[in-house]
């Protein structure tokens, strides 16, 4: 049987961290088995907001390349794939950007969140306002139909799914297939300082590569319950940042149920609460880090491994794009 295609990336701004790790890396690695996964190295999408600084991206392509091997991603199973080198995906977003108009654009509550939260006014990039196009464009392109995303990027799938109607519509054939977003239950892991949500750029992430002495430091920050001034006094659970971590990274419920009971009721420091997150986190980071170190000796090796992913990822998006230009009755030379 065919198994279920799926696409997922990430942007190429910077290395990865454990937020990516918790809702994101930790379920790819179990699609490995189950679908015919297809991970896109989104250096274009980066350019969206960073052409001022494309050395960034390049630079990091590589690093984004590494912590998805480093966390056990196997390139025998996972395509890896560079999205500047699939000229398909520009084609058939130049192509669908067609099939929907600027005021939609500017209504996807996704990119009228970003707009509001970079500043951008009127002065929109307009590769950042066409996202949603180029986004269905690469989910098509590999026809996938399971899109792992976040909460607040499922309207993004909605307006794929509202393009590929359109095409399949115009056609007058299902061409293309419609995705299903796939939320995952954690949800997003706040940042350290527990003011905004963890981002790379933010400074307020714990990178995969992270050494001992930085995790140490970046637990001891962690914003817990501000009220809790004494080791007796009842405590929060409820938006202290250390016990979401705790909640993603600690599989032990029931002795982590007793903590948040002990803390509630009073007589648990938060040194207790940070050690325990602490030696969860030194636990899981210390082989990706270990691994990391040994790939990144060998730095043309994570390149091929890339260009061999391209080069199969290449083969399925041209495919693709031949189809949806035929079903459209569009020349072919």
């Amino acid at each position: 049987m065919n198994k279920p295609v799926i696409l997922t990336g990430d942007r190429t701004t910077g290395p990865l961290h454990i937020g990516h790790y918790a809702g994101s890396l930790s379920n790819r690695l179990r699609y490995q088995d189950s679908h015919e996964q297809f991970l896109l190295l989104a250096d274009t999408q980066a350019l969206t907001d960073n052409a001022h600084d494309p050395g960034k991206v390049h630079r990091n392509v590589i690093e984004v390349a590494l912590d998805y091997l480093a966390v056990g991603i196997d390139p025998d199973r996972t395509t890896i794939c560079l999205q500047s080198h699939l000229p398909a995906l520009a084609e058939l977003s130049m192509l669908y950007l067609n099939f929907v108009t600027v005021s939609r654009l500017e209504r996807n509550p996704t990119i009228k969140d970003e707009i509001r939260s970079r500043g951008f006014g009127r002065d929109i990039p307009a590769g950042f306002l066409c996202y949603p196009a180029a986004q269905a464009a690469d989910i098509t392109a590999f026809r996938a139909t399971v899109v792992p995303v976040g909460e607040d990027q499922a309207p993004l799938i909605e307006q794929t799914n509202e393009i590929v109607r359109r095409i399949n519509a115009t056609a007058g054939v299902d061409i293309l297939p419609e995705a299903q977003a796939v939320i995952p239950r954690s949800g997003r892991l706040p940042g350290i300082d527990g003011t905004s949500k963890m981002s790379k750029s933010g400074g307020n992430a714990i990178p995969l590569s992270a050494s001992p002495d930085a995790i140490r430091a970046a637990v001891r920050a962690m914003f817990t319950d501000p009220n809790h001034l004494r080791v007796e006094d009842p405590g929060k659970v409820e938006g202290n940042v250390v016990f979401a971590y705790l909640d993603a990274f600690d599989d032990d419920e029931q002795g982590l149920d007793e903590i948040k009971a002990h803390y509630q009721r009073g007589g648990l420091g938060d040194g207790n609460i940070k050690k325990r997150l602490e030696e969860k986190l030194q636990a899981l980071l210390a082989p990706i880090r270990e691994r990391r170190e040994q790939l990144a000796k060998d730095r043309s090796h994570v390149v091929e491994i890339i260009r061999r992913g391209t080069r199969r990822a290449h083969d399925r998006t041209e495919t693709t794009k031949h189809e949806v230009i035929n079903a459209l009755g569009l020349i072919q030379l």
